[in-house]
């Protein structure tokens, strides 16, 4: 499958299954843009990695043995790591769906979906859109706290619904479908939306939303 770019993705898998990372390496291999620029076991290897090596999306499991995924996370992120995070599990808790999300997770998806599907969604999130599957967003919406801090500002309902859409992962492509409003006016929507909980990336915009604006959305 081609992504339509000539752009190459730098990715490093981290699993401490040594079969799963040899055989995502040889498939993600197959498709011109993506590139394995390593596998790690534990993130400790990983983060010795990048420290020294560019690397755009990060393939996470949230299970390393002795170690959690959530260890890499908070680590990468002390270390100034600007790549994407993309959770690729075999199952994961409420608690932990939510920790990786403030954490700012890009994606999380089941390992039980096909290889297609998850390269799509690395060259989604390489591109700085959020992809969280439904059920995943469900338990969110079921376990996360609602924050009591007061808000900054006020949501309007264009606010509230381009929000929903982002939660749901759509790009704003998918959006303006929705929404029946021209792509440009989606794009000031975002920025105003972006403005108002301070934030940069469609991932820190999830992590607002769900600790202060839950309750309205």
């Amino acid at each position: 499958m081609n992504s339509g770019t000539s752009e190459t993705i730098r990715v490093i898998i981290i699993d401490d299954h040594i079969m799963f990372r040899e055989g995502l390496t040889q498939v993600l291999e197959r498709e011109a843009d993506l590139k394995v620029v390593g596998q790690f076991a534990s993130s400790i290897e990983a983060l010795r990695s990048i420290a020294t090596a560019a690397v755009d999306v990060a393939l996470l499991d949230v299970n390393l043995g002795a170690e959690r995924g959530l260890d890499f996370l908070v680590a990468a992120k002390e270390k100034g790591f600007e790549g994407k995070v993309l959770v690729v599990t075999a199952g994961i808790t409420d608690q932990e769906a939510v920790q990786m999300v403030q954490a700012g997770v890009a994606g999380i998806v089941h390992k039980r979906n096909s290889t297609e599907m998850l390269c799509t969604t690395i060259r989604k999130i390489a591109q700085g859109e959020v992809d969280l599957e439904k059920e995943y967003r469900a338990l969110l919406f079921r376990s996360v706290e609602r924050s009591r801090a007061a808000r900054p500002t006020s949501l309007t309902e264009r606010d509230k619904a381009v929000l929903r859409y982002i939660l749901q992962g759509l790009t704003n492509r998918e959006i303006v479908e929705q929404m029946e409003l021209s792509e440009a006016a989606i794009k000031t929507s975002l920025r105003q939306v972006f403005g108002k909980l301070n934030v940069r990336t469609r991932a820190q915009a999830v992590k607002v939303a769900l600790e202060q604006y839950y309750d309205q959305l």
